[in-house]
């Protein structure tokens, strides 16, 4: 048996491929770097592999792909829970950058576009990420992210710049004033995740003109000032015109990514909720 894991900072998809084919797979929360005492993964690890493996196959390998869990130190509580349940196995660990790449490309080339509660990138030459334009963080970059769009609409809101309805509407349904938005974004923890909470809301509103012209910036933001520079580095310049993209926020901006894309001479290729499937299609097929 082996088994494929995909973690973000909310949720963890885990799948696990016998030797006949068949599969099984669960959902836990995320392994984020920020809260990994062993306590809290091991309680992870204790329900997902059991619901992977009622059987009690021997699992022969274990493939884990987290943002932040890629260095020996990071991943060492990870691997310790893993390998306590699954003891015969080989755990070997990746970045969700190369998450992102597999599951759009296989051993292809291309430029892969991370867009969902942050953002990442990189141009993926031959299987093999061969450059990164850091992506700053929700405070110095992340832009074409849920964060990014939710930061965009608190400026705006605190700056009286809003449509007055979208500004009533929004105070309405969450309650916040300005003191609330100050406190949850300079003083309580997750503050990233609370930008990134409004942008279902913000979406909600994307035929209004103002809120458009919004969404489009930040989506811009992050063609232009990642996406597009790739040709500058490829050893194949065609490659790195096809952008594919991974993430529930890309997703729902597929059609104003595409015509972006246009004016930039890019074109996004394909778009995935979440790359768990293709993953696991790329370890079978590719053996690796």
């Amino acid at each position: 048996m082996r088994i494929i894991v995909e973690s973000g900072a909310t949720k963890t998809a885990w799948k696990a491929v016998s030797a006949d084919g068949s599969i099984t797979e669960t959902l836990t929360e995320g392994l984020s770097p920020t809260c990994l005492d062993a306590e809290y993964i091991s309680g992870i690890v204790r329900k997902a592999v059991p619901a992977l493996n009622p059987e009690g196959k021997r699992v022969e390998q274990i493939v884990f792909y987290g943002a932040g869990l890629v260095s020996e130190e990071s991943s060492a509580p990870v691997r310790s829970c893993l390998e306590m349940w699954c003891p015969f196995a080989q755990v070997e660990f990746h970045s969700d950058i190369l998450a992102a790449a597999r599951a759009l490309f296989g051993d292809g080339s291309g430029v892969v576009a991370i867009m969902g509660t942050g953002s990442n990138s990189c141009l993926y030459e031959n299987g093999k990420v061969v450059k990164n334009i850091r992506p700053g963080g929700y405070v110095l970059g992340d832009e074409g992210s849920g964060v990014a769009l939710g930061r965009a609409f608190l400026a705006d809101l605190v700056k009286g710049l809003l449509p007055e309805s979208i500004e009533t509407e929004f105070i309405a349904q969450t309650g916040l004033d300005y003191s609330a938005i100050v406190r949850k974004v300079y003083k309580e923890k997750a503050a990233s995740a609370f930008m990134a909470s409004l942008a279902p809301f913000v979406m909600s509103h994307i035929d209004e003109p103002y809120i458009r012209s919004m969404v489009r910036d930040c989506l811009e933001a992050f063609v232009k000032r990642a996406l597009s520079r790739y040709a500058g580095f490829a050893s194949n310049k065609a490659a790195a015109q096809k952008v594919g993209v991974v993430g529930s926020f890309g997703c729902a901006c597929e059609d104003m990514l595409r015509e972006i894309g246009r004016q930039y001479g890019l074109e996004f290729v394909a778009f995935l909720k979440s790359p768990i499937d293709n993953l696991v299609r790329y370890h079978c097929n590719y053996g690796v």
